[in-house]
């Protein structure tokens, strides 16, 4: 019963606010409307039972666009996210996603990136190009390495595409940790369970001055700092 009310709650919060944000933000652009974008999700997740809690690594640059790089559990990690992290950031995002039933016209409209989930070379190349303008455009992204949510709770190993693309721009990397997410909200059950939810901004890694050699490295490291609050 309290799950069901949660998720009741939690809908009619998203399904009332989420429309007004969509038209104020085409009248007074993205930028602008932020802040209720961010209380939106705020809301989301209180009303869902997380209680966040938000741990700032000194290392990290709230000035710098980058990449967040960040272990993937629940539907609620982007509103988590969203919530936690100081810059204007929109997302990468399986490109069968923009395809399902108001969701992807949302995603659109809010500006997240697309991947080819047949990785051509068209569609890199695309894909590429819209990551170089939005982060030449000082929007950071948020991108999950694991390229799906876990199933055990545990981090899954990782994906390269965005650490050449961080190579490939210049932009620095941001491991980000959800820790008790998996708790709160399993993909396995629509069961919520209240409790806390703590992300943790980690230290800024530069990666410009790596080579193509380093970057297996690189992702090995930011496997074991996001892994590690998760135990």
């Amino acid at each position: 019963m309290r799950s069901t009310l949660l998720w009741v709650v939690t809908f009619v919060h998203f399904g009332l606010i989420c429309p007004v944000v969509i038209l104020l933000g085409g009248i007074f652009g993205q930028r602008r409307i932020d802040p209720l974008l961010r209380l939106m999700c705020r809301n989301v997740v209180r009303f869902a039972g997380a209680r966040l809690q938000v741990n700032y690594a000194e290392g990290f640059d709230r000035t710098r666009t980058c990449f967040f790089v960040c272990n993937h559990t629940n539907l609620f990690d982007p509103f988590v996210l969203y919530s936690a992290l100081p810059q204007f950031t929109r997302g990468l995002e399986l490109e069968s996603h923009f395809e399902v039933p108001i969701y992807g016209w949302l995603m659109k409209r809010f500006g997240n990136v697309p991947v080819p989930d047949e990785r051509t070379a068209e569609g890199l190349k695309r894909t590429y190009r819209l990551t170089r303008e939005s982060l030449d455009n000082d929007i950071s992204l948020i991108v999950f390495p694991e390229g799906g949510r876990t199933l055990d709770g545990k981090l899954q190993p990782f994906q390269d595409g965005v650490f050449r693309m961080a190579r490939q721009t210049g932009y620095p990397i941001v491991p980000v940790t959800v820790a008790g997410s998996f708790r709160w909200k399993r993909k396995t059950s629509r069961t919520l369970r209240p409790g806390p939810v703590t992300v943790h901004v980690h230290d800024l890694i530069e990666v410009s001055e790596l080579d193509r050699s380093q970057l297996r490295d690189l992702s090995t490291r930011v496997h074991a700092i996001i892994g590690a609050p998760l135990g």
